[in-house]
């Protein structure tokens, strides 16, 4: 069965998620995870992409990423993966793929999901036991949002903006936004929608979205589709 194309949409958030194959490291070093950096700086800004927030764990990282022009986040991602592949390779005396394929990604609807979903990636160090805080973990957008680090990488979402008038009320305003955490039923959906490459939203939501691409946004419900009955003659001349 043909897999589905990716489903991208100019002016939408992607979330994004790339893995190493069969679980690997894909960061050996700190080198790695600045060239890695370094490589998300350039490309983001050759291919028109603003970057909300991410995180480089140990064996995958994670995107929140918004393109301004068609095909962007693709164009981006495919750039990184051989770029980053070539030099891990020839520094680790290793040859071969790195990924796990292709990477992962959905759209999320931006007033019900994007803040959880920058709180989502923000937690990633402390689900998987790596840190007790997320402003532990040093390798992730979550220094810059609470003003103790200025990250050139980052573009903060309008919605950012939303949370206060000066920059302490936004920093406060997003502290408070990572200790309440994300519910379980909404970090099921995150991961789910990324994984399985379906937009997460409401029904006005997606349907907008089907009219800005011939790819379908979610994935079609089990079961054959209902048949419309065919109309019966009317009786007695009614």
């Amino acid at each position: 069965m043909a897999r589905l194309p990716r489903l991208t949409v100019t002016g939408y958030p992607h979330h994004v998620i790339l893995r190493g194959n069969n679980r690997q490291p894909i960061f050996l070093s700190n080198s790695d995870r600045e060239r890695m950096l370094v490589l998300l700086e350039q490309h983001s800004q050759l291919q028109g992409v603003h970057v909300h927030a991410y995180v480089l764990m140990d064996n995958h990282l994670h995107l929140l990423l918004t393109p301004n022009k068609e095909g962007g986040v693709p164009a981006m991602m495919q750039a990184i993966g051989r770029s980053y592949v070539r030099v891990f390779n020839q520094i680790h005396g290793r040859t071969g793929t790195l990924w796990e394929g292709r990477y992962r990604s959905t759209l999320v609807q931006s007033d019900r999901y994007l803040l959880a979903c920058m709180v989502y990636i923000d937690l990633n160090p402390v689900r998987a036991g790596m840190v007790a805080h997320a402003v532990d973990h040093p390798w992730s957008s979550h220094a810059h949002y609470r003003g103790l680090r200025m990250d050139r990488l980052i573009t903060p979402h309008p919605l950012f903006w939303n949370l206060g008038n000066t920059p302490f009320e936004r920093e406060a305003a997003y502290a408070e936004l990572v200790h309440a955490g994300v519910g379980a039923n909404q970090q099921s959906a995150l991961t789910a929608s990324a994984l399985g490459g379906w937009a997460l939203g409401e029904d006005d939501f997606i349907a907008a979205l089907q009219e800005k691409s011939p790819r379908r946004p979610q994935k079609s419900k089990p079961g054959r589709p209902r048949l419309t009955p065919p109309l019966r003659p009317k009786l007695g001349g009614q």
